[in-house]
């Protein structure tokens, strides 16, 4: 490896827009970001599922697949 040519790796801080903060090594020294693991709706089980189940049933009902044939 070259000597005097690659970039210090420090410790840096990360600040979410939540307001939460975690240590994490970098080239620079304070990260900023909208969304963390504590905040975003996959990690913090806050999921919206509810729309899928009418687009399914819109589906259904649009090519007529809730029919029960005899």
């Amino acid at each position: 490896m070259k000597a005097n040519i690659h970039p210090n790796y420090v410790e840096a801080t990360v600040t979410c827009a939540c307001g939460n903060t975690f240590k994490t090594k970098s080239t620079t020294d304070k990260i900023n970001v909208e969304v963390c693991s504590m905040c975003h709706p996959f990690y913090t089980g806050k999921q919206n599922f509810g729309s899928r189940k009418g687009q399914v049933d819109k589906f259904n009902k649009k090519y007529g697949l809730n029919k029960k044939e005899a």
